[in-house]
């Protein structure tokens, strides 16, 4: 690991300390899984209210497998995307009880076999659950890890693997923790707080604000 990745990953460490949790609320792999699904494009605020009920009413994988599709639907209508999500969930229980007995599997090949999950999903559960170090590339990794030169890519699977090459292991997924709090504290997509930021010295975005605020000093002189 190189001095400049250390330094940045024992400011976050500092700023956010090194347990590992998840922001979604889940007692199991498989509520973990139902949940990861419905955060795409939707906060994991509202996916906790949502799933507060949901795993009451659907406790495990076989009874989403026989949930209702219209009914599943109005369960989750609040998450946004609804239709595929429902079908995708009911495919993906379904997967599970059939060819998995209703658990989880742990690898991300077969994690990914299943209806609506893909590399991100996988890696949220396999992190989290199954303590498989895994990097989980959502909106805040994929732009904080550019902007921080971690990686020189924008493909969140290209990126993942470029984390995995810089980052030791025991930080693949606090990497996400940390920087989704970043990203929402911090440092934004549009409006960065460059001025407040522990991470400056080491931000492109930084620099590159710098140098415009600097052009215009001069253009006015």
């Amino acid at each position: 690991m190189k001095k400049r990745t250390g330094e940045i990953l024992q400011i976050l460490d500092d700023m956010y300390g090194t347990e590992i949790s998840t922001f979604l609320h889940a007692e199991n792999a498989g509520q973990l899984l139902i949940a990861t699904m419905l955060s795409a494009q939707c906060t994991d605020a509202r996916v906790n209210l949502v799933t507060k009920d949901l795993f009451v009413k659907y406790p495990d994988m076989q009874a989403f497998a026989d949930a209702d599709l219209k009914e599943l639907e109005e369960d989750i209508r609040s998450t946004g995307f609804y239709h595929n999500k429902a079908k995708n969930i009911i495919g993906c229980a379904k997967m599970l009880c059939e060819k998995y007995g209703g658990e989880v599997p742990h690898t991300v090949e077969e994690l990914t076999e299943l209806p609506g999950v893909g590399r991100k999903t996988a890696n949220v559960v396999r992190g989290n659950i199954f303590h498989d170090p895994s990097i989980v590339v959502d909106t805040h990794v994929k732009r904080i890890a550019y902007r921080l030169k971690l990686t020189e890519e924008t493909d969140p699977v290209k990126v993942e693997f470029d984390l995995m090459k810089v980052l030791p292991r025991d930080h693949w997924i606090l990497i996400n923790l940390h920087l989704i709090t970043f990203g929402r504290e911090t440092c934004l997509a549009r409006n960065p707080k460059c001025e407040v930021c522990r991470l400056q010295s080491y931000c492109r975005e930084y620099r590159q604000r710098m140098k415009e605020k600097e052009k215009k000093t001069n253009a006015k002189k």
